[in-house]
């Protein structure tokens, strides 16, 4: 029983991780993209790797830690790529509706 609960959790995460190759590919400028990606990685790649950790017991703690890591470090670092490319001067999408880093940016030139 446990090796079909880890292989649907398994196969969970590798279609999170399809979903978020997809929106990747289909998103129009680095920022959107960025949301589609780490998102559906950050769970694809949670499930994926618990889903291994469940079907082999023995592994379950390591695979835990790197699953817990995983969920600390991709959402960080996908910050500091969208924080870099503000501050070099990627813009928006043309479609785009609102940006919200207008306003800290006021905020900053009136300190």
């Amino acid at each position: 029983m446990l090796p079909l609960i880890g292989k649907i959790v398994t196969s969970s995460g590798v279609v999170f991780l399809l979903l978020g190759s997809l929106g990747v590919f289909r998103m129009p400028d680095v920022y959107n993209r960025l949301q589609a990606g780490t998102k559906c990685t950050t769970l694809g790649a949670f499930l994926t790797i618990v889903g291994v950790g469940i079907m082999e017991p023995a592994w379950f703690w390591k695979t835990l830690v790197i699953a817990v890591f995983i969920l600390i470090t991709n959402p960080i670092s996908s910050h500091a790529i969208g924080r870099a490319s503000k501050k070099s001067g990627v813009e928006l999408c043309d479609r785009s509706v609102v940006d919200k880093s207008r306003d800290f940016e006021e905020y900053e030139s009136n300190l």
